[in-house]
């Protein structure tokens, strides 16, 4: 039987150890919320794919050195989905996961919307929608200027895409040219009260990225090998930088979280618990 190639192989096994990630993460979420009697969990469900590509298997990150000079920047723009992250980092090693169990409790530095303050790992404190892109421009930017090679990641919701500030960001990008830059957005379609396309469409997507000088590409955002893929590619051919449109699915993999704007707000409890884990069951 013929062997996969190399290359092949170790795509595979990212993918293996990225989706068992992603199913971590998202059990992680499910007991935060609850415990912490918190929200956003559909916002964490969504983006678990793609935090667990770019943690597992993408981003140059050092959980024993947290501040290393040349390590891979990432913004969480949409912050509200902080149990994800905290989850992707206590994974990942940066600080002990019976952390989470503190999770939005009184006292606790995880707080509900993601915080850079005592906790390894994590760069910027967000929460105020349309922020994210504009730091995170700014990093890439300071990296260029002092010759670095390290790249700035940020995650954005669909939602805040009806931000000017998110467009004005864009712009400066593109301008500067940026390629040391991507932007990846958990397009999942539904916004805190009603879909994106009632509160206020977005597209046609891609040519507004593209119109500001960036190079995009539109994925599955639950396919890691895709995603792994895409991520992965630096530096860029084209110079310019880099929008992944991520289609998600609001709630992934809790069958009765899926496609609804109730559980970007709602708090898993009881039978409702007890069955979103069901749903999550793995190899521990």
């Amino acid at each position: 039987m013929e062997q996969p190639a190399p290359q092949a192989a170790k795509r595979s096994a990212h993918v293996a150890a990225t989706s068992d990630l992603a199913r971590r993460i998202r059990r992680h979420a499910v007991r935060m919320t609850n415990l912490g009697g918190s929200s956003h969990v559909g916002s964490v469900l969504s983006m678990a794919d793609i935090v667990a590509v770019l943690y597992g298997a993408v981003m140059r990150i050092d959980p024993t050195n947290p501040k290393r000079a040349d390590r891979d920047r990432f913004i969480l723009s949409k912050g509200h989905a902080g149990a994800g992250i905290y989850a992707a980092l206590a994974e990942s090693g940066f600080f002990p996961i019976e952390w989470l169990d503190n999770h939005c409790g009184d006292g606790s530095v995880l707080s509900g919307h993601v915080s850079h303050k005592g906790v390894p790992g994590v760069e910027l404190s967000t929460g105020s929608l349309g922020h994210g892109l504009s730091v995170a421009a700014g990093m890439a930017y300071g990296a260029k200027l002092d010759g670095h090679t390290h790249r700035a990641f940020v995650l954005l919701s669909d939602g805040e895409c009806d931000e000017g500030s998110t467009w004005e960001a864009a712009l400066f990008a593109g301008h500067h040219k940026l390629d040391n830059l991507v932007a990846i957005v958990d397009y999942n379609k539904i916004q805190s009260l009603a879909s994106v396309k009632d509160t206020l469409g977005l597209e046609p997507f891609a040519d507004k990225w593209n119109a500001f000088g960036w190079s995009v590409v539109e994925v599955d955002g639950h396919d890691h090998g895709a995603l792994n893929r895409h991520l992965s590619s630096h530096p860029r051919p084209d110079g310019k930088p880099f929008c992944v449109l991520a289609h998600t699915t609001k709630g992934k993999g809790v069958s009765f979280m899926e496609h609804s704007v109730l559980w970007h707000y709602r708090t898993p409890r009881g039978s409702e618990y007890d069955g979103a884990l069901n749903e999550l069951v793995g190899d521990e």
